[in-house]
């Protein structure tokens, strides 16, 4: 394959990538509205060390693991931050 035909290829596995990332963020949602109602807390250190030790056991590589949990930490970093709009929103909707 050319250069050209890999960055098609990544081209592809970057919109999948995107589509799984905002698939991920829609259970993240429903996660905050559950938290919402039953008054859990937003952070759950020992639900992400589960995540964080998951990922990278389930890293065949060839990117090592720091990489893959760097880009774990990211991701549910901006997953907290959905989490905790929808959670704040549901505050405000509760104080009307």
């Amino acid at each position: 394959m050319s250069v050209e035909d890999w960055r098609r290829k990544i081209d592809e596995i970057d919109k999948q990538l995107v589509e799984l990332l905002n698939e991920r963020s829609r259970c993240v949602l429903e996660i905050g509205r559950l938290k919402q109602v039953t008054g859990d807390a937003l952070y759950q250190p020992d639900r992400e060390k589960q995540v964080l030790d998951g990922v990278v056991n389930a890293n065949p590589g060839p990117l090592p693991d720091d990489a893959i949990r760097r880009l774990f930490e990211r991701i549910l970093d901006e997953a907290r931050s959905v989490e905790r709009v929808v959670m704040h929103s549901s505050d405000r909707k509760n104080e009307s």
